[in-house]
């Protein structure tokens, strides 16, 4: 099946944060789009890496030893186990490249944070 869409359509169309959306799937990966503001829990992926790129605003990832602060355009890479957490200060939207068994809060359940996992819009 061929996959396509508008991605600032798809943004569009929901507002809750931290609420990641399907978009597209493709090699047991997912495509999510997910609007952030706040901090979110320091956790870690055992067995994958994940990439988020800015789409809009300003985002962060935040290490334990560095920050990686990204734009429109940028994106990061966090290898498997890397304890991070994602921040904005403002409402940023953001894509994430993963594989679609992925729990947003890796090691941590957290009722608040952790997000049903594939919800597509």
């Amino acid at each position: 099946m061929i996959q396509s869409g508008d991605i600032g359509e798809k943004f569009a169309l929901f507002s809750e944060h931290w609420r990641p959306k399907v978009i597209a799937s493709l090699n047991g990966q997912e495509v999510r789009i997910v609007k952030v503001q706040g901090e979110f829990p320091w956790h870690h992926h055992d067995d994958c890496e994940e990439m988020f790129m800015v789409w809009k605003g300003r985002f962060r990832v935040e290490f334990r030893d560095r920050i990686c602060d990204l734009g429109p355009g940028e994106y990061v890479v966090v290898p498997r186990g890397v304890e991070h957490r994602t921040a904005a200060d403002e409402e940023a939207e953001i894509l994430i490249f993963e594989p679609a068994d992925v729990l947003n809060t890796g090691n941590v359940v957290d009722e608040t944070f952790t997000a049903p996992r594939g919800v597509s819009i």
